[in-house]
């Protein structure tokens, strides 16, 4: 194989590959590229048997192949030359000849036909979609993600489809986030997907570059993003994501009422001096007025009073500040309204008189 390209052209490929290519892989191909070059079109594969990102691009005629070349090595080398360089790589056998102006590198390539492939699939739900709204959806829930949970469906995020709506749903087990975006499907029935960890933040960096619609394609056990000239194809988790709607509160008379930008700033000094591993803090709740306060081992304190709109009665709850703050840094409103029933049960933040976000934190005893 032999092809000559831009640095400016290859390098934005490489670094989206390197995201998909683990550090440390069991099988010594993974840690590779691989590069399909026919006519004058180059696809670069990037895959950890788990998600699968191939990116497009147009080279210079050349020599059509196929190469398996070192991920990071090959983004290091093309990060360090200088701009509008130009690269030809020339490859045959054991060993890949890099040159750029007065630079000269030689790899170690592997057997392109050992690269593997998670191939393709049957697609039994296929849409487009405007790519805002697909990255409003995942943006706005995937921080309640869990990570590494022995309950592995909630290491991902449930995708629920319906014909005028398209829901996602994340769980850690402690804080729950639900976002729902209109749009018109023609299916069966009512479809649930759970995307893992990694797909989900793979195809948020993938929507950052994307243009003003993907198409996306779910199978039964594959979901495909196509954005341009890069698609990514990542598994679902086979599980049963549990019945959310049943752990969701309901509304409260008395209401809180603040300003999002106060409320989060408020929550961020006092959580200074709250436990590093815990992270409590307990909000006392009085009409009109929310005072947080937190306690560490070192016997320090921190207490800011916020004003609110508030006429219930007076109340202590704990919360983990981080959740807190998680919610309020998603939430693009100016207001937010938090439901709260009574110190033992989580309550409901949300944007008032709308329901396409929810978001629910359990309370924590401090």
């Amino acid at each position: 194989m032999k092809i000559k390209l831009s640095r400016e052209l290859l390098l934005p490929v490489l670094q989206a590959a390197n995201n998909v290519v683990e550090r440390r892989q069991t099988l010594p191909i993974l840690s590779n590229l691989l590069f399909h070059f026919e006519g004058s079109a180059l696809q670069v594969t990037a895959t950890d048997m788990e998600v699968e990102l191939a990116c497009e691009l147009d080279a210079n005629p050349g020599t059509d192949g196929d190469l398996a070349l070192p991920a990071r090595k090959l983004f290091d080398i093309c990060r360090a030359l200088p701009s509008e360089a130009e690269l030809l790589i020339e490859g045959s056998g054991a060993k890949t000849k890099i040159s750029s102006g007065r630079s000269r590198f030689s790899l170690v390539s592997m057997k392109a036909d050992e690269f593997p492939s998670i191939g393709s699939f049957d697609a039994s739900v296929d849409f487009e979609m405007e790519t805002d709204l697909l990255r409003d959806l995942l943006e706005s829930t995937h921080f309640a993600m869990a990570h590494q949970d022995v309950r592995y469906y909630l290491n991902g995020l449930l995708l629920e489809l319906d014909n005028h709506r398209i829901r996602a749903v994340a769980t850690d087990g402690h804080r729950l986030a639900l976002t729902d975006k209109v749009i018109n499907l023609e299916l069966d029935a009512p479809k649930q997907f759970i995307l893992p960890r990694k797909g989900v933040l793979e195809i948020n960096r993938l929507l950052n570059v994307a243009g003003e619609s993907v198409k996306v394609s779910i199978g039964e056990n594959h979901m495909r993003v196509d954005c341009g000239s890069q698609s990514l194809t990542t598994k679902l988790i086979d599980g049963r994501f549990p019945d959310y709607e049943r752990v969701i509160p309901r509304e409260s008379d008395h209401a809180i009422l603040a300003d999002r930008e106060v409320l989060k700033s408020g929550l961020s000094r006092a959580s200074i001096l709250s436990n590093e591993k815990f992270r409590g803090i307990r909000l006392i709740l009085k009409e009109g007025l929310l005072t947080a306060v937190a306690h560490n081992p070192e016997q320090e304190e921190a207490e800011e009073e916020i004003e609110i709109d508030y006429s219930g009665s007076s109340m202590e709850v704990g919360f983990n500040v981080s959740y807190l703050l998680d919610v309020l840094g998603v939430m693009r409103s100016d207001v937010v309204r938090i439901d709260l029933v009574d110190a033992n049960s989580s309550c409901l933040i949300r944007v008032p008189d709308e329901e396409g976000s929810r978001y629910v934190v359990m309370p924590m005893r401090l």
